[in-house]
């Protein structure tokens, strides 16, 4: 199943890990990176070793770790790369898809099966971006929007139409690889929820299944918008079965639209969001 909600959480703040599990999102992104200042960064890795070590593998929260960048993020590996619980790491200002290659060795090197999501925070990665997505392990492509915008000197609007480009980029660029679709960048603006269902609502629009959260209280919104209703559900699993039993083609659907690969292709992107 894809991801409905990403839950960012700081990676030095013992009381937001012990209740990230509680607030109801499909994954927990502990954050080494941006979160921590840059004299706790040593403790902060201590601190998610042991809490990652003490989980138990679970079967409906994926739990990923964003790395820090340098000389820093083999050090941040090789701290948690053997957790059981692990998901995977969030490749924090990814540039190239060489680079991922070089992580893919390491994590190959200490026995990790950890899963790869790259974040495009700079004008070059979002250019680079089907060469990233197509590198070892990488399960999807995440957007940094706050360095992207200072890289590229963007000042979005209420309709964050000056990011539509950007977006639609990055849902082409997951295509194209072969990779699962994206899940959108977060907003900052946790108080005005209404103006997050409604970016939301928009993201989902241009290809994002799913949301990156700064705040427990953006979850909920991110899960009602990505989950499909029971009418789609059962409609993508009734035209699905009837495909498979039929055999490939064109057919009519009970409302006399025309059903081909293309309909199918979109109706098991349903079943994969649904819960």
């Amino acid at each position: 199943m894809l991801a409905r909600s990403a839950l960012y959480v700081p990676g030095d703040a013992s009381d937001k890990l012990a209740k990230a599990l509680d607030r109801g999102a499909d994954e927990i992104i502990v954050d080494l990176e941006d979160a921590v200042a840059p004299g706790a960064k040593d403790a902060a890795r201590d601190l998610v070793r042991v809490w990652l070590h003490d989980l138990p593998i679970l079967a409906n929260v994926g739990v990923w770790v964003r790395l820090n960048t340098g000389d820093l993020r083999a050090t941040d590996v090789r701290a948690i790369a053997d957790a059981p619980a692990l998901t995977g790491v969030m490749v924090a200002k990814a540039e190239t898809a060489q680079e991922l290659v070089e992580l893919d060795r390491l994590l190959t090197s200490l026995g990790s099966t950890a899963a790869v999501v790259p974040l495009l925070e700079s004008a070059s990665a979002v250019l680079n971006a089907v060469e990233i997505a197509r590198a070892p392990r990488v399960q999807r492509l995440q957007i940094g929007e706050a360095d992207l915008r200072a890289d590229i000197g963007v000042t979005p609007g209420d309709d964050e139409r000056e990011l539509l480009h950007v977006r639609s980029h990055v849902v082409l660029a997951s295509t194209a690889a072969g990779i699962a679709p994206p899940i959108a960048p977060v907003s900052t603006n946790f108080r005005d929820l209404d103006a997050f269902r409604a970016s939301t609502e928009a993201l989902a629009r241009l290809g994002f299944v799913g949301r990156a959260c700064i705040h427990p209280a953006q979850v909920a919104i991110a899960n009602e918008v990505f989950t499909p209703s029971e009418e789609q559900v059962n409609r993508s699993r009734a035209l699905v079965e009837k495909w498979e039993r039929d055999g490939a083609g064109v057919a009519v659907d009970d409302r006399g639209q025309f059903v081909d690969e293309a309909v199918i292709r979109q109706a098991r992107l349903v079943l994969a969001r649904a819960r």
